[in-house]
């Protein structure tokens, strides 16, 4: 099988080095505990006094640490317990840190996009699901038409759940699938059999959800490029509306669970190369659009809209339809957005309680943006959302003379120019369809750390 037309492998090969995913820029590992919950409660209160901010609507992160089974690959903050009487304490301390926010911003904030992460958000119960949509209803203002999704683990979820997920607002679902050959599930400890994915997904569409995603991870034990054909052709069966496609970023010396996985199990580098150039050829040939970093859609689907229309955005949870705006994230180690700061929150139950029973934000660690920082950040997120920057957008924008201001950086895209990943003219810089699937080595030259850094390898790989 052979890789999508202007992608060799040897181009895959050249950029399969380590940088980050610009889900935010500055990236997280930029975080300083300088930045601390009263940090945050006054850039909620800026929010508040400023009358443009009050007519954007919020985006909405709760992370649902808990799940019943560790899978090994897991690099997310996660708690495994079959102790469920723990979701009902710490829904109350959602509660209260939700109460936080309402006592400065009021509770008619509009909310235009909800993500339920973990962990595992299925491992409440349903009850407990409406307990925690109620509060959040009570406290927002659901805005019709908004994206409102909740990853799944199928192994908690049957279709009487799926009725409950529609009937609370639920319009998305993301099921973690990773892979559907049962060794590589045994060598990662999470077996799920195919048959269960695609009898819960045609039960889904049934319901009338809008959008269906499947996540997917080539690089993990057991895996070859010969048994990930099979999953890919299983996948192409199953259609789902949006594809994740990760890679396998085995960093046991961060992510304990990892040290469970034998290294010799893992495919090597030349395999998961194979593996990527063939999933884009499978999946591109399948009628799939590659919206960009790791994601793809059907053409019809509201992502591959928005990429189409220049509508495109990124935010901590991937890229969006909806328009950028801040985000307030809840719970255990989540990490928000409002207006130039972002924060995260206490990683530890412990702290994350203990800073709520004292009436605190549970806020550990952030960043005030500067100016250069803002700056970046708009060429970065152009790059990785709509593919070209128009110098004098930013110049207007930003007071700044583009070509000056970012000389060194200009010099290094013509390297990249050369390649064919990027054409460059009077009026800006365009991403060309090559250099689509290596976006994240283009928004890297722009990143002033990564300059003068020298431990990029704490990054996942960007191929």
């Amino acid at each position: 099988m052979t890789v999508f037309a202007p992608v060799t492998d040897d181009l895959l090969r050249q950029y399969d080095v380590p940088g980050p995913r610009y889900t935010s820029y500055p990236t997280a590992d930029r975080f300083v505990e300088a930045f601390v919950g009263a940090d945050y409660a006054q850039a909620l209160t800026q929010r508040r006094s400023g009358v443009a901010a009050l007519a954007l609507p919020l985006s909405l992160y709760v992370h649902i640490p808990f799940c019943e089974s560790l899978c090994y690959y897991c690099a997310c903050n996660k708690i495994i317990t079959k102790h469920h009487e723990k979701a009902e304490e710490y829904l109350r301390y959602l509660g209260r840190e939700v109460e936080l926010h309402t006592a400065l911003m009021g509770t008619a904030q509009s909310v235009s996009q909800l993500h339920l992460g973990g962990g595992s958000p299925t491992f409440l119960s349903d009850e407990e699901l409406r307990s925690l949509m109620a509060m959040l209803k009570r406290n927002f203002s659901f805005v019709p038409g908004g994206e409102y999704s909740i990853e799944i683990d199928p192994r908690t979820i049957d279709e009487r759940r799926l009725d409950t997920l529609a009937e609370l607002g639920f319009n998305r679902l993301s099921f973690g699938v990773q892979d559907f050959d049962l060794a590589v599930q045994k060598a990662v400890h999470r077996v799920q059999p195919a048959e269960q994915v695609f009898s819960l997904v045609a039960a889904a569409r049934s319901r009338g959800f809008e959008s269906i995603n499947v996540d997917l991870i080539y690089g993990l034990p057991k895996q070859s490029p010969e048994s990930f054909d099979r999953t890919l052709a299983q996948v192409v069966e199953l259609k789902p509306d949006r594809i994740a496609l990760y890679a396998y970023a085995h960093l046991p010396d961060r992510f304990k669970p990892q040290r469970r996985i034998h290294t010799l199990d893992l495919p090597t580098g030349g395999s998961k190369i194979s593996m990527l150039s063939r999933s884009l050829a499978a999946l591109l040939g399948a009628g799939y659009v590659y919206v960009g970093m790791d994601h793809f859609a059907l053409p019809d689907d509201a992502l591959a809209v928005a990429k189409r229309q220049g509508r495109l955005h990124r935010n901590f949870q991937g890229y969006s339809t909806q328009p950028d705006c801040d985000l307030i994230a809840l719970g255990v180690s989540s990490i928000g957005r409002i207006g130039a700061t972002y924060s995260q929150n206490a990683k530890t139950l412990e702290e994350y309680y203990d800073a709520l029973d004292h009436g605190n934000f549970p806020v550990v660690r952030g960043l005030a943006l500067t100016r250069d920082d803002l700056v970046r950040r708009a060429v970065i997120m152009a790059l990785m959302c709509q593919g070209n920057v128009q110098f004098e957008s930013i110049e207007l924008a930003y007071l700044i003379e583009f070509r000056s201001y970012f000389a060194k950086e200009m010099e290094a895209l013509q390297g990249l120019s050369e390649q064919g990943l990027v054409s460059l003219d009077d009026t800006g810089i365009q991403v060309t369809d090559k250099g689509w699937f290596f976006v994240r080595a283009v928004a890297m030259v722009f990143d002033r750390y990564l300059q003068t850094d020298r431990t990029r390898a704490r990054f996942s790989k960007i191929i």
